[in-house]
C-alpha cells in the first residue's frame, strides 16, 4: 500500500516538488519567504533537501539549515532568483508542464537546464514565435 506521503521513496530530485516549492514562495507577498513551508504529499524532509538542491541550482537563495543531526542537507527559502521566476513562469500552465515532463522522461530524464529549456521551446511555440 503506497503512503500519501512519498516518505518510503529514496531522496531523488522530484520536479514536480521543484515547480510547488517555487509556486508557494511566489505566492508569498513579500518576496521574503524565510519560513518552514508545507506542501501536500511530501514530507518537511524531502522540501528541506530540495530546497537545498534549488538552491545549488541558482533557483531558490536559501539559508543552510544543515547540523549533524539531520539525516540529508536541509535549506530553508529565503527567495527566488531570477533563474527561478524564469523556471516558473515556463512551468507554470499545467499543459505545458505534463508536455514538458512526458518529453523528458522519453529521454529518461534530463537537467533542469533541459527542462527549462523544453519548457522555453513550448511557450515559444505557443506564442508563434519559433
Amino acid at each position: 500500500m503506497e503512503s500519501s506521503v512519498r516518505e518510503e521513496r529514496e531522496m531523488k530530485r522530484d520536479m514536480d516538488l521543484v515547480r510547488a516549492i517555487l509556486t508557494e514562495v511566489e505566492r508569498h507577498p513579500a518576496g521574503f519567504f524565510r519560513r518552514e513551508m508545507k506542501i501536500d504529499g511530501y514530507t518537511p524532509d524531502q522540501i528541506k533537501y530540495h530546497v537545498y538542491i534549488m538552491d545549488q541550482a541558482g533557483l531558490v537563495e536559501a539559508a543552510n539549515a544543515t547540523h549533524y543531526q539531520n539525516t540529508s542537507p536541509e535549506a530553508i527559502v529565503n527567495n527566488l532568483t531570477w533563474e527561478g521566476h524564469e523556471f516558473l513562469d515556463n512551468a507554470r500552465e499545467p499543459i505545458r508542464w505534463e508536455q514538458a515532463k512526458a518529453l523528458v522522461a522519453k529521454a529518461g530524464g534530463a537537467s533542469v537546464q533541459v527542462l527549462l529549456t523544453v519548457l522555453t521551446d513550448l511557450a515559444e511555440k505557443h506564442l508563434n514565435i519559433t
